[in-house]
């Protein structure tokens, strides 16, 4: 990793890049996944490179000293276009542009699934170009907008090839199981899915309940008091926290159901994780679920915060593993056809282009 930094650092040639993506926060977010996952791909046909840290040293990677260059058009000739996600991003692309003259196009790409703060609203008019990652997302929006979904990486989520991706490899106990991943807090609705777990679990022993994320030390106390919840019901060996796993690819492989409880959500990825590694979705409606999840084909839908048709919505899983068979052949269909990571390049790319072609 450290290598292929050295590589990017030594041979970038900022005149020759003609897409900035920024990632100005250091701590993990799902912006952060989206730049990591997307610009390789972009890469392919554009001259991108990112800029910011927590990036690892795989990408195009623009050094901090190199921002001078900014100030001068690239060698093609054509304004850089700088691809903000963040309003910290969307700040420094206008200061880049309107105080050091830099000769940009500022994009902005939105995922956020409520009604924009008035700042923000003010950020937003000044870009040249508006990104949504839903409709939902793009019906808080009050500018013109393209609608362009996340895809995901079908070559890292794929289905289960080998015996280590099989549920047994896990050598946890029963035959099955139901998974929850991502950050351990409220906000996830980690407790909606051990609540269903508690009430369906000892109806169903060929079962277990696999939790994996990270959890901060603000969320621990939540944490702590879902872990008695289970440890009362004695169900400590059937509904596991697993914290952060480097695998995470094949646990998505590992589960024969995939449930994504949250309460509210920015755009949400895991659910076309699971679609790609042909494991059936049961999703509330935040953020783009409900877009991403087909209701009786690759999964459910049920509305965000409801923990009672939560749990009637998964139990039907629990009694007949082979419809989550089914609905996970159905959701890896969806996944290639309609969610590869190259189409979500593409609708970006178009959108570059329509400013280009502005000149």
């Amino acid at each position: 990793m450290a290598d292929a930094r050295a590589v990017h650092d030594a041979t970038l040639d900022v005149a020759e890049i003609e897409v900035v993506a920024p990632n100005l926060k250091r701590r993990l977010s799902g912006v952060t996944s989206t730049i990591v996952q997307l610009v390789p791909v972009q890469a392919r046909s554009l001259r991108i490179a990112t800029i910011g840290p927590g990036l690892p040293g795989s990408l195009p990677h623009l050094k901090w000293w190199q921002v001078p260059g900014l100030l001068r058009l690239p060698r093609s000739g054509r304004p850089r276009i700088w691809h903000a996600r963040r309003n910290v991003e969307m700040i420094a692309g206008i200061a880049l542009r309107y105080v050091l003259r830099a000769p940009l196009k500022l994009v902005f790409t939105s995922a956020a699934q409520r009604d924009h703060r008035p700042f923000t609203k003010w950020l937003i008019r000044r870009m040249d170009a508006v990104i949504a990652t839903s409709a939902r997302s793009g019906s808080f929006l009050e500018v013109p907008h393209r609608v362009v979904m996340h895809g995901v990486d079908v070559a890292t989520f794929h289905p289960a090839e080998a015996e280590s991706d099989r549920f047994s490899a896990s050598r946890l106990p029963g035959r099955h199981a139901v998974g929850c991943f991502g950050r351990i807090r409220h906000q996830k609705g980690t407790d909606l899915f051990v609540e269903a777990m508690l009430d369906l679990l000892p109806r169903y022993p060929d079962w277990t309940a696999v939790i994996t994320g990270r959890v901060t030390a603000e969320h621990r106390p939540f944490a702590e008091a879902l872990r008695r919840r289970i440890e009362a019901a004695g169900l400590s060996e059937r509904i596991r926290f697993l914290g952060e796993v480097p695998d995470i690819p094949a646990w998505y492989r590992r589960v024969a159901l995939y449930v994504a409880p949250s309460r509210n959500e920015g755009f949400g990825l895991t659910p076309l994780e699971a679609m790609a590694s042909a494991t059936a979705v049961v999703a509330s409606d935040a953020g783009a679920y409900a877009e991403l999840v087909v209701q009786g084909e690759t999964g459910a839908v049920v509305p965000a915060g409801d923990g009672a048709a939560l749990r009637a919505a998964i139990e039907p899983y629990l009694q007949d593993p082979e419809l989550a068979r089914a609905h996970g052949e159905n959701g890896l269909a969806v996944a290639r056809a309609r969610f590869p990571l190259e189409k979500e390049a593409a609708g970006v790319r178009a959108v570059y282009d329509a400013l280009w072609d502005e000149g």
